[in-house]
């Protein structure tokens, strides 16, 4: 009686280690989709970079001129409305100035150049055209860009992601329509990362004060991309 259990308990077995890796093996029906969302804002803040170059026969004096030169444009900005905190040095360089005479002669050094480069955030626009002549007029020899953006982003990219979310759905429905199937539940999300882009915009033909460097903010664009996956059902 135990021999013929055991040859039952083993054919229970077999059929099972049979069925089992049978049904484990069948695939999942699903869909991939990437969306997306963008929005477009009115800026609130501008980020420009500006810079002072100073030449002189030695490094010390180039450095002492382009120390007094960019000391006054701070003065004048921290003057104008800007705080510490919206500040920066982004750069600051002191090389030699070599004179290359003619072919087959060696190089022959006639001075030092000092660059110092600072980021200011200016988050009143109305007196963006003002700064920025201002920064001029007491030493900025060098501009290096303007950009235009938003103090707070959050809400933008929220919205961009709902949108990318639904940009999503809409192209799922349809391929799952056109395939014949429906889409059942949303199995993952991940977004693949946003994307500001600026888009400075510049007009020379109407200032925003008489008196001031003409500019002009446009708009500016934040974009999300998400992939969302879901499982198939017949229809």
């Amino acid at each position: 009686m135990r021999l013929k259990t055991a040859k039952v308990l083993a054919v229970l077995l077999a059929a099972h280690l049979v069925v089992v890796p049978a049904l484990a093996e069948t695939p999942d029906r699903r869909i991939s989709v990437t969306g997306e969302g963008r929005v477009d804002a009115a800026p609130d803040m501008a980020t420009i970079t500006l810079g002072v170059q100073t030449q002189a026969a030695t490094a010390a004096e180039a450095l002492a001129a382009n120390t007094a030169r960019l000391a006054a444009v701070l003065e004048r900005l921290k003057a104008a409305g800007i705080a510490e905190r919206d500040l920066q040095t982004s750069g600051l360089s002191l090389g030699p100035q070599m004179e290359y005479p003619r072919e087959g002669q060696p190089p022959r050094l006639v001075g030092y150049e000092v660059s110092n480069m600072l980021t200011v955030r200016v988050r009143d626009l109305a007196r963006l055209g003002a700064v920025l002549d201002q920064a001029v007029s007491d030493g900025a020899n060098t501009f290096h860009g303007l950009n235009f953006g938003l103090s707070e982003t959050g809400a933008a990219l929220d919205a961009a992601r709902v949108k990318a979310v639904q940009d999503a759905r809409r192209k799922a429905e349809m391929m799952a329509g056109a395939a014949g199937v429906k889409l059942g539940a949303v199995q993952e999300i991940t977004e693949a990362g946003n994307m500001v882009d600026p888009r400075p915009m510049y007009r020379m033909g109407a200032a925003m004060d008489s008196a001031a460097v003409p500019v002009q903010g446009g708009e500016v664009s934040y974009t999300v991309n998400v992939t969302v996956t879901w499982t198939l059902a017949a229809e």
